[in-house]
């Protein structure tokens, strides 16, 4: 049985995982570095790239030691390849195809976002084709996973990613890093929802409009401007309780009506009857966001009405890790999808190429 060693720099979170074909996850480890971030209030890149040089290699030796396997046993490395901080991805990368040449082991170099797409299939062997919520720190996009590496993009953010928007509106509150989970965590202190909703009527962007695109910058602009109509002096528990209480219904009003649009689109290009199986077509929400219980409440009881299957990785496994990276080492592996070893880093690297560019952010995409 196949077995394949993961590597995941893109960011700030080191990651080395081994995965067997049929989905066990012999080890998988993360190495944060909320620490050294937190004093900047988010990712300095110059400092993410020195830390994944500073402790991968500890980290890979420790995964193949937990895995209880020698790099003899491998049938190939994943590397995270891009998209991401460009210093960081050129780490992992750069280690994994010298342990491939070391080894004479084949190499694939990783789309991150395929990673997150395909975790679907590592921890509920979804089957094609399926939707897709991607929500990151760095992406948000709506996409139809057809098939390994073919990617139809319904959707995708104009500005913001809405992890950044969650990350940046967080800072405001005064909120530490990561603003993310801070803000989910402080929004359940809030015991009056209607109330909150009531007293910051946050803007809705691009609901109600046709298509699956998304814009977060003037909903992060709203809450500065929440934020500085508050009473002078230092900022109140039960405001800011209440503030992330509404942002946070903002973003799944807005998420259930762009997924809305996207569902509707999928059943049109995919016919239940023409799904591989007769089970319910999923509807799949990955990425670090996927995390917010809030959020996949929302997302649930839409999927339910759709007659769509609902999935959300493990917690585990919605942020970046190298577990969905050694995966989709391994689907791309059974599928002949190798890479020679001069394959570059890409800072971009759209799932979709074929995807019209939008404007701002949507270029990247």
């Amino acid at each position: 049985m196949k077995i394949v060693l993961g590597i995941e720099t893109s960011c700030d979170e080191t990651a080395a995982s081994v995965v067997r074909e049929d989905g066990t996850i012999l080890s998988n480890l993360v190495l944060s570095q909320l620490e050294e971030h937190a004093a900047f209030g988010g990712v300095v890149p110059e400092i993410a790239a020195r830390a994944h040089l500073e402790h991968l290699d500890t980290l890979i030796k420790a995964a193949i030691h937990d895995a209880d396997i020698q790099f003899s046993d491998l049938s190939a490395v994943a590397a995270t390849s891009g998209p991401g901080l460009i210093g960081g991805v050129m780490v992992g990368m750069v280690a994994g195809k010298a342990i491939a040449a070391a080894h004479n082991l084949p190499f694939i170099g990783v789309n991150h976002l395929e990673g997150h797409v395909l975790t679907a299939r590592l921890a509920e062997k979804v089957t094609f084709p399926y939707l897709v919520l991607l929500v990151s720190g760095g992406h948000t996009q709506i996409l139809i996973a057809e098939d390994v590496g073919k990617y139809k993009r319904l959707g995708t953010t104009l500005d913001d990613a809405l992890g950044e928007c969650f990350d940046k509106s967080a800072k405001l509150m005064g909120l530490g890093y990561p603003g993310g989970p801070n803000l989910e965590k402080i929004a359940a202190k809030c015991t009056d929802s209607k109330t909150a909703r009531e007293r910051f009527a946050l803007p809705l962007p691009m609901h109600g409009r046709a298509g699956c695109d998304f814009s977060f910058s003037g909903l992060k602009t709203a809450v500065r401007n929440a934020i500085e109509a508050l009473p002078a002096g230092d900022l109140q528990e039960k405001d800011i309780a209440a503030l992330a209480c509404a942002f946070q219904h903002s973003v799944g009003d807005i998420l259930k009506d762009r997924c809305q649009n996207a569902m509707n689109s999928f059943q049109q290009y995919y016919p239940q009857n023409d799904t591989q199986t007769n089970a319910l077509p999923a509807f799949v929400v990955c990425g670090g966001v996927a995390a917010n219980q809030h959020i996949r409440t929302i997302l649930k009881d839409l999927t339910r009405k759709a007659e769509m299957d609902f999935m959300a990785p493990p917690l585990t496994l919605c942020s970046d890790n190298a577990a969905m990276i050694a995966w989709t080492g391994l689907e791309r592996l059974n599928k002949g999808l190798t890479d020679p070893l001069d394959i570059a880093a890409r800072p971009r690297w759209p799932l979709d190429p074929t995807a019209e560019k939008k404007l701002g952010a949507g270029v990247k995409a």
